[in-house]
């Protein structure tokens, strides 16, 4: 099954809820991922809430974005 982001909300700081389409749903903070040239900008957090669904995963207009795997992932570790 190719796994992709169904929903996403903002939570706070830099915790987001998703939902896949395999029914994995749950809360995942990206505060530790966001370095290097392309998620720097997203420490801002008005442009951080700024994300979309788009692509199977979240996403950015300065063109950041995760796999959606590695989202998943995430979530499943923490559950």
């Amino acid at each position: 099954m190719f796994i992709h982001v169904t929903k996403a909300k903002y939570l706070t700081d830099y915790k987001v809820w998703l939902s896949f389409n395999d029914g994995t749903e749950g809360e995942i903070d990206l505060t530790s991922e966001l370095y290097g040239e392309i998620f720097e900008p997203l420490k801002n957090k008005k442009k951080f809430k700024s994300f979309k669904v788009e692509g199977h995963t979240l996403s950015w207009s300065n063109g950041a974005d995760f796999a959606p795997e590695f989202l998943r992932e995430q979530i499943v570790k923490m559950a």
